[in-house]
């Protein structure tokens, strides 16, 4: 190996006296994509190789992980030079920046009609069998939700592991949670080495994310779970039955993908099932979307993705996590709520929402003051820390705009400046979604409306006055789900002809377990500990659908990725099932689009019986990076395809993926003159119910019946399961409409299953 190692670095030493030009340049984390069968005949051994390919640019590198699975490859320090001439050897695909990523921050089940469907998934082997990995911040072991009373032994083919550390002991680990690691080389190369007395260099969750997501997903029952009292009940995961891995990869400073893309690669080889991702970064193509690239090959392998859509609502077009090898999750409301209510000098109430639990402020009013007349600092009605004057908020109430901080972090500057209470309001960047939190004062969160309301009589009143009250938990809360506000939207910005989010689950106000490490607002001077938490993002309607996934894998253990997700999405609905018209958008308070909620909202019962799927191979996805005209080089990073070419007599369409949904892109003018512009796109069903004659019916919603829609055939019948039916829909814009967007849904029923795919159409 010395020989063969010496001879690489011969090859290359025209380009060695870059080593000491590039030695004062910054160096940076990159992840090195290789082509596995590319490697010298002077090689035995991929590992070798890489060390080789490494010092041939640089003398001092080291390989922080050695990737084999997801990927191939090796991610290290490097100048941007080094990088740039590394990029250049044979053998390599490409050479990626470090990416940071952002976390994507009960009665779920009941909502989800899961307590009303014991029958239709696997209680006993085969649910235990499927294994949920969650690559987060990491697990709290000790925690109830954890509890392995009535599991058999841990799954014969797991070849996971319980890493020890200081505070994790391999004893952490049972019958229910069996693996736990932990992935931090990428983070201490870029942020330096991890302070062990502020954070646990070990599986141990010490910021609550981890634990939330995990028992959201997969945690077992649990009996008078709350929060101080509030959401009381049962509290569980979608899918009890199944075990559990946690994959530490986010820290203090965020989540690097050198440490995701290692931690996939061994949770494949580990054997999950389901991986289940609540965070995001960048939107950019796949084949420098590192989670994309681990996905793709988990996906080859037979792992189902889940990912959070990311919180960048309401703006459009802010989706992440878009490959469409991936189920991309956004967040809706359930129908349970915590009500405070504001109480105005002038007799006014308004309902907003609170999760405080401590003393009462007294009944009688007190001095209400808006925070931006309470401070000398430019934006002081967000009370950012130091912005208030405590001589004018001492002993009263403060109303603060929600924006640039988190309202419990706003709640500690009032009370830090001897504020008595808070109500924080909204503004229309969040419209009337409501997020409660659990203050360490009293204080209530308000839709803008209300906001508003009370911004007026703030002005208008000389001397004014307020109080507040805390509700409780309610139930029953109508319109439910809604979409929310900050849960990304389309259209794809990656690949508009790929409708994005796939759906949306559970993802505000939701109640699971949380760290003993950190106080339920994660504040450091909340000294609070508690068993359970209520928090709200993408992250948390992410597990929802990963948990959702494992009891589908459970109950169709032969089923792809693709047709778990495709069941996911055909059952999903769009309209409430009371007949009250579509789902809306609570960032509006109009009817939401498929370019919010995608095919809709999660339905398990349904998804379990879907009756006909639309699945896809990895070929097909193949497929779709020649139809994005992908070179060799980029399928070889995303597919490991060494030397793959597409077929030049071949006429590739992003339209033929044979996707659940549909995503219509017309150029504008195409219509001009009186002619007339179509877009067809393909689709092939299998039959996984029994016989039937399946018949179609459109809907569509554009402004002046500017598209018309054609199925054919419009009728498919089936004998057998497993039979596959193939049909095309014609979509023509005889003319270029006055709007820039319209949606449809394509149904197909045989009387007992309605299997429903949405339409997006955009004009570019």
């Amino acid at each position: 190996m010395a020989s063969a190692a010496l001879l690489l670095l011969l090859l290359y030493s025209s380009s060695s006296f870059c080593h000491v030009a590039a030695a004062e340049e910054k160096r940076r984390t990159y992840i090195v994509h290789m082509a596995k069968s590319r490697m010298p005949d002077t090689f035995t051994d991929h590992g070798h190789w890489y060390h080789a390919s490494l010092r041939s640019v640089s003398d001092s590198a080291e390989i922080l992980y050695s990737y084999d699975t997801v990927s191939h490859g090796f991610s290290t320090r490097l100048t941007p030079a080094e990088a740039a001439t590394l990029e250049s050897r044979e053998g390599v695909l490409s050479v990626l920046p470090e990416v940071r990523y952002e976390l994507h921050t009960t009665r779920t089940p009941m909502f989800l009609g899961l307590d009303e469907s014991h029958g239709l998934f696997p209680q006993a082997d085969t649910g235990s069998d499927v294994v949920v990995g969650l690559l987060d911040t990491g697990v709290w072991p000790e925690r109830k939700s954890f509890d392995d009373t009535g599991f058999g032994p841990v799954p014969a083919g797991w070849k996971g592991a319980c890493e020890e550390a200081k505070d994790f002991k391999a004893t952490s680990c049972n019958r229910k949670l069996i693996g736990a690691r932990f992935f931090s080389k990428g983070y201490e190369a870029t942020v330096g080495p991890i302070n062990g007395t502020t954070e646990s260099r070990s599986p141990r969750d010490d910021e609550g994310h981890g634990t939330h997501t995990a028992t959201t997903a997969a945690g077992s029952a649990v009996t008078d779970a709350s929060l101080f009292g509030f959401a009381n009940g049962t509290a569980r995961g979608m899918a009890t039955r199944a075990r559990v891995a946690a994959y530490k990869v986010c820290w203090a400073a965020g989540c690097f993908s050198s440490d995701i893309l290692a931690a996939m690669d061994r949770a494949v080889d580990d054997g999950c099932h389901v991986l289940s991702l609540s965070l995001g970064g960048k939107m950019t193509e796949y084949y420098e979307d590192n989670i994309a690239i681990g996905a793709f090959n988990a996906m080859e392998k037979g792992l189902l993705i889940s990912c959070s859509a990311g919180n960048g609502g309401p703006i459009a077009s802010s989706v992440t996590n878009v490959a469409p090898w991936i189920i991309t999750v956004g967040a809706g409301t359930i129908d349970r709520d915590f009500p405070a209510y504001v109480v105005l000098g002038n007799g006014k109430n308004y309902t907003g929402v609170s999760l405080y639990s401590g003393k009462l402020l007294p009944k009688s009013p007190l001095p209400f003051v808006y925070a931006g007349n309470a401070s000398n600092a430019t934006q002081g009605n967000l009370c950012m820390p130091g912005t208030l004057i405590p001589e004018k908020v001492a002993g009263k109430i403060v109303l603060c705009d929600r924006g640039m901080s988190r309202g419990v972090q706003k709640g500690y500057v009032v009370r830090e400046a001897c504020g008595a209470g808070m109500v924080l309001a909204n503004t229309d960047a969040n419209g009337e979604e409501l997020v409660a939190g659990a203050h360490l004062l009293p204080a209530t969160a308000v839709g803008q409306k209300a906001g508003d309301a009370i911004r007026e009589y703030l002005r208008s009143h000389k001397s004014p006055t307020a109080t507040i009250g805390f509700g409780g938990t309610k139930i029953g809360v109508r319109p439910s789900p809604v979409v929310a506000a900050f849960s990304s939207r389309g259209p794809n910005f990656v690949t508009a002809e790929i409708l994005k989010p796939d759906l949306i689950a559970p993802g505000v106000n939701i109640l699971a377990g949380w760290t003993g490490a950190a106080g339920p607002t994660s504040l450091s001077v909340d000294l609070r500990r508690v068993e359970f938490n209520i928090i709200s993002g993408t992250s948390m309607s992410c597990p929802h659908v990963s948990g959702i996934a494992a009891l589908l894998k459970a109950a169709h253990p032969d089923w792809s990725p693709a047709a778990v997700r495709s069941a996911l999405m055909t059952t999903a609905y769009s309209a409430y099932p009371e007949g009250d018209g579509g789902l809306l958008d609570v960032a509006t308070g109009k009817a939401a689009t498929p370019f919010d909620y995608g095919a809709g909202h999660v339905d398990p019962p349904r998804a379990v019986d879907p009756g006909l799927i639309y699945d896809l191979t990895t070929e097909d996805y193949i497929d779709f990076l020649c139809a994005l005209k992908y070179t060799s080089r980029h399928i070889a990073t995303v597919a490991k395809r060494t030397n793959y070419t597409c077929d030049s007599t071949r006429t590739y369409a992003v339209s033929g993926l044979n996707y659940p949904s549909f995503a219509v892109v017309f150029q504008k003018g195409s219509g001009a003159g009186g002619s007339v512009k179509t877009v067809k796109h393909t689709r092939t069903v299998t039959n996984v119910g029994g016989p039937g004659t399946y018949k179609s019916m459109v809907t569509t919603a554009v402004a002046g019946g500017a598209v018309k829609v054609g199925v054919e055939p419009a009728e498919l019948s089936f004998t057998k399961k497993g039979e596959k039916r193939s049909y095309t829909v014609s979509f023509s814009s005889p003319s270029p409409p006055s709007v820039s967007s319209g949606f449809g849904r394509l149904e197909w029923s045989d009387g007992k299953h309605v299997v429903a795919s949405p339409i997006a159409f955009s004009w570019t």
